[in-house]
């Protein structure tokens, strides 16, 4: 039979389960990626796992998020993820040193290999031909320790890509486009496999600005060939010798199938606040700009700083403007000084910032409320610049770097055709700057094992969770939305993140955005639970686990949705939060923000039922609900947890 890249992938890794859409399948994972916003956690994870050694053949632990230090919390955070990664036998990546993904598929990234990580835009590393999944702490913890992952086969949905980008045109308007088509529930339980003769146009670098905002259109993961682009992006790094070569057989096939000509694709942006909102750029032209920001994840190759500098070289960008660069790692950084391009963007009027995520995770570069912020970053949710009412529009660095230039958003075709400039030839080095010295390898294993961790005040440990009641009987403390993302379930940014390792403090910024009174109010409920009812394509976004384990802390035990976004779902079983879905979606408007509602019977059932009934105690109705968990997370569920549960077996086995 042939096989697409996407099942050479599985099957080469497959454990248990067969390829069979909507099947769970567990397959084996080489590598983990973990940042330290969400790494934190899965340091306590593998202390509660006991786990005395890394299982896995590559796990790497970045520091790329909370770079700021103003005061001892991100620092304290830093030191536990270093000495933890001593303990463990992980590699450290100094804060600094650049964000996660570009780094790793500049320095660990193999074609042919599996591989999880505790952020949602981890699959940025299928540029290389790997398949690389964005999942919860909890599953990272658990593959380092050397179990499986687990999750429904998805369907595998083949693009096809034709012809060649236009000029002004980029890899960014591509994955716009394909928000365009599709919206943020586009690729929900699917793998995104690009294919095609319009692949030779784009670089690995290119395809890693594809496959990283593929999380945005819900995708499980997406995957590209390892083809000669991947083998040219790895001999510049000087690693050709873990190149291998990965195609998709002749006639295979795929479960669906689409095309994209490239030659038709023009400038397009997101406006606020959805990364789905996609509207052509000249549809948006005019509107003032006050901030520009060039970087983050989602556009981290040379070429997208390369091509700001040389549009904006021997120019000055609008006096109103503030032009931030966030470059994606020291070793980029390298390169763009040594081919002048940073002297072109400092004197254009740049603000460089260090090698991180900054802006886009809130931390730093926060725009003014009401202003238009232009980033060329993966999402522009609600808040999650920073700035609780921000208006971010997401865009290529061409359109990024002709509206800093004017001051408005600009087509970069017409700013071209009126400034009268040609789209800039680049000359890119054949051989990139490579820098390991910020890269801390694993400590031998009997050195390691003398390692305490060192912990803060800031670093709590794991809460303990109390298993799921046979009934519940709790107040419906917030209903919200369609869309709601784990931004909002638990904000990142300056004021929030750096509790990112002390849950009971992080719980108190529990769906603030949304309603600043639900902290308090839970607490309240504490002694009876309570329950969250959403709307469509609840948990969006984010993979960090906070969003689940923080108002768990406080008391949910229920979320009632319309439909959830997957790594939110798994998160809630790992954490003994039992999601459903209404069985109608009309009866999410028969329920109301304060109503009771029970749910009885819940250990029979959820062992042997798909379905539940829900009374309403308050209006003396009732409504049916769904549940789509494995009878494996069931147990989780019922046990409070993934870890009570293991550990209960563990009791039981000795």
């Amino acid at each position: 039979m042939a096989l697409n890249v996407t099942r050479k992938l599985i099957n080469s890794h497959l454990v248990s389960g067969e390829m069979t859409p909507g099947r769970e399948i567990a397959i084996h994972i080489d590598q983990t990626l973990t940042q330290d916003a969400t790494g934190t956690l899965v340091m306590q994870e593998l202390e509660a796992l006991g786990l005395d050694r890394a299982r896995t053949e590559v796990s790497v632990q970045y520091v790329d998020h909370n770079l700021l230090q103003t005061d001892e919390k991100n620092a304290e955070d830093h030191e536990y993820l270093r000495t933890a990664c001593q303990r463990f036998g992980l590699w450290f990546s100094k804060p600094g040193n650049g964000v996660s993904h570009p780094t790793h598929m500049q320095r660990f990234g193999i074609p042919g290999k599996t591989m999880v990580g505790s952020d949602s835009h981890t699959p940025a590393a299928g540029s290389l031909g790997m398949l690389a999944i964005g999942v919860g702490g909890l599953e990272v913890a658990l593959a380092i320790s050397g179990r499986p992952l687990h999750l429904r086969m998805p369907e595998v949905w083949g693009i096809r890509l034709e012809g060649e980008l236009p000029q002004w045109c980029s890899a960014k308007d591509v994955i716009l486009e394909m928000l365009r088509r599709h919206d943020v529930k586009g690729g929900v339980n699917r793998i995104i496999e690009y294919h095609g003769p319009g692949l030779a146009g784009l670089t690995a670098m290119d395809r890693h600005v594809i496959a990283n905002m593929g999380a945005e259109l819900g995708a499980t993961t997406t995957v590209f060939p390892s083809d000669q682009a991947v083998r040219d992006f790895m001999r510049a790094e000087g690693r050709e010798d873990d190149w291998v070569e990965l195609v998709a057989d002749d006639g295979a096939g795929y479960d669906i199938e689409e095309t994209i000509d490239l030659s038709k694709i023009e400038p397009l942006i997101a406006q606020p606040s959805s990364p789905g909102n996609v509207v052509p750029v000249r549809d948006a032209a005019g509107k003032d700009v006050a901030q520009v920001v060039i970087g983050s994840s989602a556009n981290p190759g040379l070429r997208d700083f390369a091509i700001a500098a040389a549009m904006v070289a021997g120019r000055q960008t609008a006096p109103h403007v503030s032009f931030d660069i966030n470059p994606t790692s020291r070793e980029i950084l390298a390169d763009l000084t040594k081919m002048g391009a940073l002297t072109e963007l400092v004197v254009a009027g740049a603000r460089i910032h260090q090698a991180g995520y900054m802006g886009c995770i809130g931390m730093g570069q926060a725009p003014a409320v009401g202003r238009n912020s232009l980033r060329t970053m993966p999402r522009n949710f609600p808040g999650r610049s920073g700035t609780r009412e921000d208006s971010v529009w997401l865009c290529s660095p061409e359109t990024a770097a002709a509206s800093a230039l004017t001051g408005v958003i600009t087509d970069p075709r017409e700013w071209a055709r009126k400034a009268k400039v040609k789209y800039p030839k680049l000359e890119l080095p054949r051989q990139n700057s490579v820098n390991t010295a910020m890269l801390v390898p694993p400590l031998p294993q009997e050195q390691a094992r003398n390692v305490e961790p060192v912990k803060g005040q800031n670093v709590s440990s794991l809460p303990e969770f109390s298993p799921l009641p046979d009934e519940i009987e709790a107040p419906v403390l917030l209903k919200v939305g369609d869309n709601i993302s784990t931004d909002e379930i638990s904000p990142a940014g300056a004021r929030a993140l750096p509790y990112r390792s002390n849950i009971p403090k992080l719980s108190m910024f529990s769906f603030a955005q949304l309603d600043d009174s639900y902290p308090q109010r839970a607490q309240q409920a504490q002694q009876t639970g309570h329950v969250v009812v959403g709307g469509d394509n609840y948990g969006q976004g984010s993979s960090r686990e906070h969003a689940a384990i923080a108002p768990r802390y406080l008391g949910l035990r229920v979320v009632i949705a319309k439909s959830f976004a997957r790594i939110h779902w798994q998160n809630l079983a790992n954490y003994g939060v039992l999601a459903l879905e209404f069985d109608d979606e009309d009866d999410y408007d028969t329920i109301e923000q304060g109503d009771t509602l029970r749910i009885g019977n819940l250990r029979d059932t959820l062992a042997r039922s798909d379905t539940l009934q829900v009374d309403n105690v308050t209006k003396k109705t009732c409504l049916t609900v769904r549940q789509r968990l494995s009878q494996r997370q069931v147990k989780d569920v019922l046990a409070g947890g993934l870890i009570p549960r293991l550990a209960g077996e563990e009791a039981t086995r000795s």
